[in-house]
């Protein structure tokens, strides 16, 4: 009786979270309902991307803030539930859930400022810019998906082994979307995307899982 108190109080934050992630996508479309669209199907669109590149928006406007809190938010929701699936002696309650969303928010903030910088240090923003923007326009679009099936999981008998392999699915169908819409870019230089990927992408999230697992 008490491990299940525990169990419960350590949850009770998960609601509040919840309602704060529908609360800025409720901002998001009053904002701009088409591009709220946009962001959630752009796995499946690409022509939403190129629209976006060519709009070549500023990712620091208050939109794009938004949506960059409201992924890392569902991120570390969702490594929450899965880090303690993993480890017996995890407790998931709001303090974890933080240290974790810092974490998140930490990693995605320095990524992002090192990227700008690279690419005003060699010029080269023009080639990368739908690389980059598709990017994070697909794990803006998984992230969607991810609180949904979060949800889910939360509200019905599903394990958190269903919700791994669910969420591993849509990481999986991002990095396939991503490699095949820039495929002409990745293979043309693919000896500085190898170095990119291990540098930027491999080697952090490693240290990361690292850290807290």
């Amino acid at each position: 009786m008490q491990a299940l108190e525990k169990i419960a109080v350590n949850t009770n934050w998960i609601p509040i979270v919840l309602v704060f992630l529908f609360a800025i996508i409720a901002v998001l479309k009053v904002l701009d309902a088409e591009k709220l669209k946009g962001y959630v199907f752009a796995l499946f669109n690409r022509g939403f991307i190129e629209d976006e590149v060519e709009e070549d928006t500023s990712f620091f406007s208050f939109f794009y803030s938004l949506l960059f809190v409201f992924s890392s938010t569902v991120l570390a929701l969702c490594l929450s539930l899965l880090i303690s699936e993993k480890k017996a002696d995890y407790s998931l309650d709001f303090s974890s859930f933080s240290t974790i969303l810092g974490v998140v928010f930490g990693y995605f903030i320095v990524k992002s400022l090192l990227e700008v910088a690279l690419m005003k240090l060699f010029l080269i923003k023009k080639q990368v810019r739908f690389y980059i923007v598709s990017k994070f326009s697909y794990l803006y679009s998984i992230s969607f998906f991810l609180l949904i099936f979060f949800v889910i999981f939360q509200f019905s008998p599903l394990n958190a082994s269903t919700f791994r392999y669910i969420a591993f699915g849509l990481f999986f169908l991002r990095f396939v979307f991503h490699l095949g819409n820039n495929k002409n870019l990745i293979f043309s230089e693919l000896f500085y995307f190898i170095l990119y990927i291990c540098a930027f992408e491999i080697a952090p999230l490693i240290t990361l899982f690292k850290l807290m697992l």
